[in-house]
């Protein structure tokens, strides 16, 4: 077991599949899987998941909705998503809680720094939803941000990409995947991982981000074991070049946008 604790951002997004909207219930017991598989190691795993696949509040602006508004809608889908994994979850019988940014006695608890870190030394998997609880402010944000707060040891940002690449293979046929990268070289490339506001948090307390495909089987397992999974971005990088990878025709995994919460 290579790291004690993690904090695991998801896309909600992802929880698509292959539908336009909502939630693909393959997708999320997969997930779910995949985190039961993980926790059972003895990693302890927090999980940040946006909300994307319900609403992003960047539609607000196109619904001729005010733009705070917009942003707490966001926060809401990112608790149904929450919920819905806790549910994926709690069926494969592992100990849940959720915490959520903004007050919803009836379904989850205040987010409580240290009821937070107790949960996870009793081992359960802890869900943060409603971001942090402000609006302006991405799922990006938020994961950083309770990384941090419960001093996890690395942020796993898993994607429908498999790391971070030299540009857009879809455009740039040369295009090559970095195996590790610093966060001063992310900055000078302008590579898109997280945005600023959630990258420069990283960097500033030192927290490894490590972008990979959470779709394929098996990578988190492989990662929490200690293995090379996607892109490792750190202080110091381990200053290995970019390799050729066709596998994936996208560049980066999407931003979330704020209060989206993708």
């Amino acid at each position: 077991m290579k790291y004690k604790r993690i904090l695991l951002k998801l896309s909600g997004e992802a929880l698509m599949g292959n539908q336009q909207y909502g939630i693909d219930a393959t997708r999320l017991m997969q997930y779910a899987e995949e985190i039961k598989s993980a926790a059972a190691t003895g990693t302890q795993v927090a999980v940040v998941i946006g909300g994307g696949n319900i609403f992003r509040g960047v539609q607000a602006a196109a619904l001729g909705l005010d733009r705070v508004q917009g942003d707490y809608m966001g926060m809401l889908a990112t608790v149904i998503n929450s919920m819905a994994l806790q549910s994926a979850l709690e069926k494969l019988e592992v100990s849940t809680r959720l915490l959520s940014g903004l007050t919803i006695q009836r379904v989850c608890e205040p987010y409580i720094r240290r009821r937070a870190v107790r949960h996870l030394e009793k081992g359960r998997v802890v869900i943060f939803g409603a971001g942090i609880g402000s609006p302006y402010f991405t799922t990006d944000s938020a994961a950083s941000l309770r990384a941090i707060e419960i001093e996890a040891d690395v942020v796993l940002k898993g994607t429908r990409v498999d790391g971070i690449y030299t540009a857009d293979p879809e455009k740039d046929p040369s295009a090559v995947r970095y195996p590790e990268i610093t966060f001063e070289e992310v900055m000078e490339k302008n590579l898109n991982v997280m945005d600023m506001t959630a990258f420069t948090l990283c960097k500033e307390n030192n927290l490894p981000i490590i972008v990979f495909d959470m779709n394929q089987e098996g990578n988190l397992q492989r990662l929490i074991d200690g293995e090379t999974v996607g892109t490792l971005v750190t202080m110091n990088g381990g200053n290995k070049a970019a390799v050729p990878d066709s596998k994936h025709s996208s560049l980066q995994p999407s931003l979330d946008t704020p209060a989206s919460h993708e």
